[in-house]
C-alpha cells in the first residue's frame, strides 16, 4: 500500500567532529513537509545511541508520526543502535537505512573493540534484523526494520514512500543537514 501525502516519519541522523556526536530528530512529512526538529547527542565510540535515539523521539512528542528512520546502525564510531529497543520504546516501525554495501560490522568490530566492550557490541549487532537490498530511484539501499507486522505498508514501500528523489528517504536528509548545522553550532 502507498505511502499517504500527509503520512508523518522521525528522521533520526547525525554529525561528529569529537567526542560528541550532535543527533537530530527531524519530523517530515511523505510530501516533504518538514514539521519540527529534536536535538540531542551521544557519545563517539561509546555505546549510549540507542538511548539518545529514544530521547529524540520523546522530545519530539509526536503521536501522529507514524516511522521512525535512522541512519544506519553504527552512528558515532561504532556506537551502535539496537532497533528492537528503539521500537520497542517508540511503539512505532523502525527503519535503518545504510547507503553502501558491506560485509557487515563484525569484522570491523572486532578490529577495534576487545573484551567485554567486543562482547556487548556483537551482542548487540547480532540481535539486530537482517539487512535487505532494495532499489529507491535507481539507487541501492540496504534497509534494516522491524515492527511492521502491525501495518499495512511494507519496509520497501516506507523507505519509496519517503523518498521523493536520489536514494536517501526525506527525514534522513532533513535530519543530516540539520544535525550538520547543529554539530557546526556546537563547536563555534
Amino acid at each position: 500500500m502507498p505511502v499517504k501525502s500527509g503520512t508523518r516519519a522521525l528522521g533520526v541522523a547525525e554529525s561528529y567532529r569529537g567526542e560528541r556526536s550532535t543527533l537530530c530528530g527531524a519530523v517530515v512529512r511523505a510530501d516533504r513537509v518538514v514539521e519540527g526538529f529534536a536535538f540531542g547527542e551521544c557519545t563517539v565510540g561509546g555505546t549510549d545511541a540507542t538511548r539518545a535515539a529514544t530521547a529524540l523521539w520523546d522530545e519530539a512528542g509526536r503521536e501522529d508520526v507514524r516511522f521512525l528512520f535512522l541512519s544506519g546502525i553504527a552512528p558515532a564510531w561504532f556506537n551502535l543502535l539496537d532497533l528492537p529497543a528503539v521500537h520497542d520504546a517508540a511503539g512505532v516501525p523502525v527503519l535503518s537505512v545504510s547507503f553502501e554495501e558491506s560485509p557487515g560490522l563484525e569484522g570491523a568490530l572486532r578490529e577495534q573493540f576487545s573484551g567485554t566492550e567486543l562482547e556487548a557490541r556483537l551482542e548487540t549487532y547480532r540481535r539486530q534484523p537482517a539487512r535487505e537490498a532494495l532499489t529507491v530511484n535507481g539507487e541501492r539501499r540496504f534497509v534494516r526494520s522491524c515492527g511492521f507486522e502491525a501495518v499495512r505498508e511494507s519496509p520497501t514501500e516506507v523507505v519509496r514512500g519517503f523518498t521523493p528523489e536520489g536514494g536517501r528517504p526525506e527525514p534522513l536528509r532533513v535530519a543530516r543537514l540539520a544535525a550538520r548545522a547543529g554539530d557546526d553550532y556546537r563547536r563555534k
